[in-house]
């Protein structure tokens, strides 16, 4: 299942929580994703003797903090070398002390061996770093450190710093939506074409904290869903992760699942939300890769509403509700998969257009098409099987990857590789016909596990990104300077 169109945009992504200065521990450690830092490629040009005095260090100062840190709270980035007294026993603590008396937060501490002389060179961000502060900062440090000054922000592609900033591009679809294809089944249906307009103009009004609209879906669209949920249900039993078949039952009873009638996505995100802190939003379409991923790392699932025309029940030319309620909604209640799902999501804020297109990738061999072993035997996790008899048969059925017949036009049956989330970033895919390679993890933790590693390792970012269930927001380890919001057709 094609789950958005790949685009293109601007630069780079990563974790790490705050630090109380006065505490010096660890703080606890919220859900992040990261790469290693390569801080001293943004060291600012100043003054050698790192002086910067009155209005114009004001400005300057000003000019490089990220506005777009959590709550208001501006960030700012210091390097400095130690030499002497201050690279001894207890030189860093002196250094520390004046952090502190200046009422600043560190976000991030670096030290590497000085590129220029004895001692070490030191890359820190602070927060609440108002330019006076961040002034008198520098000022108290020249008498401690070498060179102490401002570095530039990291730059990168924007990306949304609250879920209620995801209101901005929830509705820059591309594609599908009100607008059919002429070989989609329902294209010449002017009934169905209006019906689906009006649901998706309906999510199109959605605002972060409401209620998701309710549709009052008609008998024949009742009886469509009813349809696919019987085929499906005798094939997931069979062939589907055993987390997917435990969950199901509970949402047939608290989510209103079953033949008779179609859920509603705010009864679903209710339930997920209690679950793994999921929840969904509705769509009209499909969004860029970077946006739709952007969402998951608020722990945000972007669902359509509208579902398939009846004349091919079995049949979906782009995601439709039968697809997102028994493919995707049923996983994301297995703390497992949501926090795998999470991690992908973190990975993408700021990332570089090249790492979004790995990490669309990997979601595709993953959340749409992942295969794990359960008792030796291959089981599905992913929705674009989840949600396909054929396909599910075809990938987990008894002759899967012995000669079996996909029904699609293969001569074969399909290939299955160890999961391994660097070789999946690489391999093309087809989105017309039955997957050809499939990956196979050896549980949903496992698949997690390295998908983390590959988020922190594999990706070429630049700061740390971490998220605050509580507030709904992530936070950068580091400032930084996002660009413009754009959304351009991904080149190969």
């Amino acid at each position: 299942m094609h789950r958005f169109l790949s685009l293109r945009r601007p630069l780079a992504a990563a974790p790490s929580s705050l630090l109380p200065l006065a505490a010096l521990a660890p703080a606890r450690r919220l859900a992040s994703s990261h790469a290693p830092a390569a801080p001293d490629a943004a060291a600012a040009a100043f003054p050698a003797d790192g002086s910067l005095h009155g209005a114009h260090a004001r400005s300057l100062a000003a000019s490089f903090v990220e506005a777009a840190a959590p709550a208001g709270r501006s960030m700012a980035s210091l390097v400095f070398s130690t030499h002497g007294a201050s690279d001894g026993p207890g030189g860093l603590m002196t250094i520390l002390r004046v952090f502190e008396r200046a009422g600043l937060s560190l976000s991030r501490i670096e030290s590497r061996p000085a590129k220029r002389g004895p001692g070490h060179d030191f890359f820190v961000d602070v927060e609440d770093a108002a330019a006076a502060r961040v002034e008198a900062l520098l000022a108290e440090l020249r008498a401690v450190t070498r060179n102490p000054r401002l570095a530039l922000p990291t730059a990168c592609p924007w990306f949304p710093m609250h879920a209620r900033d995801i209101d901005s591009f929830s509705t820059k679809t591309l594609d599908a939506g009100a607008e059919l294809e002429a070989d989609h089944p329902g294209f010449s249906d002017a009934e169905y074409r209006a019906r689906r307009r009006a649901i998706v103009e309906a999510a199109g009004s959605f605002r972060h904290g409401e209620q998701i609209p309710r549709v009052a879906y008609t008998p024949r669209e009742v009886e469509t869903w009813g349809l696919v949920y019987a085929r499906l249900r005798a094939s997931t039993r069979q062939h589907a992760v055993g987390a997917y078949n435990a969950i199901l039952p509970e949402m047939e009873r608290h989510c209103g699942y079953g033949e008779a009638s179609i859920p509603q996505l705010q009864d679903i995100s209710d339930f997920l939300r209690a679950r793994t802190g999921f929840s969904l939003r509705p769509v009209g379409g499909l969004l860029s890769a970077r946006d739709f991923l952007n969402g998951l790392a608020f722990r945000v699932f972007f669902s359509t509403q509208y579902i398939r025309h009846h004349s091919r029940p079995l049949y979906t030319p782009e995601p439709d509700i039968c697809h997102e309620l028994m493919g995707h909604a049923p996983m994301f209640a297995d703390p497992d998969f949501a926090d795998f799902s999470h991690e992908i999501g973190l990975a993408s804020l700021g990332a570089s257009d090249e790492d979004i297109k790995k990490l669309a990738t990997v979601y595709w061999f993953s959340v749409e098409f992942g295969v794990c072993l359960e008792g030796g035997k291959r089981r599905a996790y992913g929705a674009g099987l989840l949600s396909s008899f054929g396909e599910l048969e075809w990938a987990c059925g008894a002759g899967a990857g012995e000669g079996a017949s996909a029904g699609a036009g293969a001569a074969k049956g399909p290939e299955f590789r160890a999961w391994d989330p660097a070789r999946a970033a690489a391999q093309a895919y087809p989105i017309t016909t039955y997957q050809p390679v499939y990956f196979v993890a050896d549980s949903l933790a496992d698949a997690k596990t390295r998908m983390r590693a590959f988020c922190e390792d594999g990706l070429s970012r630049k700061f740390g990104i971490a998220f605050d269930e509580a507030s709904a927001s992530v936070r950068p380890d580091r400032a930084v300077q996002r660009g413009p919001y754009v959304v351009t057709l991904q080149t190969a």
